[in-house]
């Protein structure tokens, strides 16, 4: 996940930035702040990776502040100043929020700074697969995911989230369908236009719903239904 930050003197706007970081899934809030100054020794002792930024504060300015770190974080900055935007720019801003922000702005802003500067590795394809193992990059990191593992694939937006056997799910910035046609055909399945399950994996099927643990429940959609079944009758022991 992206490890973030959310700076502002306004309390009613601090708190619909956290709510928006908190709403999206690919986002982590490590902390928030009131002012820029109460943010310096944070940001310089810990990982952070994106940084929300009102640029009019008093005592530091969120513009002073970016410029005093040696190595800043990417910051989106927010203000209710349309003219702070070219200044914003100039110490390379991933983007620039004026209020009143609505989700929708603060969604593709997000889903911009996360393709620009978070989903690339050099050299390193988004998926690489062998007949036993995904590489998949994640953040800063390629991670190697064994493909047994995998019970199952969750489509959100932009992102899949891959949930794993005995650890925590992993999140990769990419599409259902481009991960799909890296995964073998023989052991997963697309189910629903949001999940891909591993066949192997299936233990309970119930009412059109392949059940997953106790509370998880993959429903098979129209759009997927005939093949589902078909894999079904062909495995069945009559």
């Amino acid at each position: 996940m992206i490890n973030c930050i959310a700076m502002d003197d306004e309390p009613l706007a601090l708190r619909q930035v956290t709510g928006y970081i908190e709403r999206i899934p690919a986002l982590n809030l490590l902390q928030s702040f009131k002012s820029a100054a109460s943010a310096l020794d944070f940001v310089q002792t810990h990982e952070v990776d994106l940084m929300f930024v009102d640029i009019n504060m008093p005592d530091l300015s969120g513009m002073e502040f970016v410029k005093s770190l040696h190595d800043p974080p990417k910051v989106i900055f927010t203000t209710a100043y349309r003219e702070y935007a070219a200044e914003g720019f100039q110490v390379d801003a991933a983007d620039y929020l004026v209020k009143p922000i609505s989700f929708a702005d603060f969604s593709k802003a997000v889903s911009k700074t996360l393709r620009r500067y978070f989903s690339e590795l050099e050299g390193a394809p988004a998926v690489s697969r062998s007949d036993r193992f995904l590489f998949i990059k994640m953040e800063y990191k390629i991670i190697r995911i064994v493909l047994s593992d995998i019970k199952y694939i969750e489509g959100m937006r932009d992102y899949v989230r891959i949930h794993l056997a005995d650890e925590k799910p992993v999140m990769a910035l990419m599409g259902m369908s481009k991960l799909e046609q890296q995964l073998p055909a023989d052991s997963f399945m697309r189910v629903h236009r949001s999940y891909i399950v591993n066949l192997d994996r299936i233990r309970v099927i119930e009412r059109n719903r392949i059940v997953f643990d106790r509370n998880v429940y993959i429903p098979v959609s129209d759009q997927y239904k005939e093949r589902f079944q078909k894999y079904l009758e062909e495995n069945f022991l009559s």
